[in-house]
């Protein structure tokens, strides 16, 4: 899961072991804490619609929800998606090893989110 805000251009990156409604809410629960901890507010949701069965949790937390149509993505969050992938090629490139193991690509794919 990638996260974008708009205006201050710090995005975040979780992996996700399961795509159920629990782990959805706790991982975004742990990204609202980080962004409240820098100080900023959350007041907007823009999400995909795999994400529609956490629209009333975030309701709950005065966070307005906007869910893309079928087929649509969050045009900043697919750029941003884009940058990382690529700088994750890149770092993966000047390894010499064919095949990595899952861990090294989840720790490459948060070195390129930083």
């Amino acid at each position: 899961m990638m996260t974008m805000p708009q205006a201050i251009h710090f995005g975040t990156a979780e992996m996700i072991n399961n795509k159920t409604k629990t782990m959805i809410i706790k991982l975004l629960q742990q990204i609202i804490n980080t962004y409240h901890r820098g100080g900023y507010r959350i007041k907007h949701n823009l999400a995909d619609q795999q994400f529609e069965c956490i629209r009333k949790t975030m309701e709950l937390q005065v966070i307005d929800t906007n869910i893309t149509g079928r087929d649509e993505h969050v045009p900043e969050v697919k750029g941003y998606t884009i940058t990382v992938i690529e700088r994750a090629r890149e770092i993966i490139n000047t390894l010499p090893f064919e095949i990595l193991p899952h861990q090294l690509i989840v720790k490459i794919v948060y070195n390129a989110v930083i």
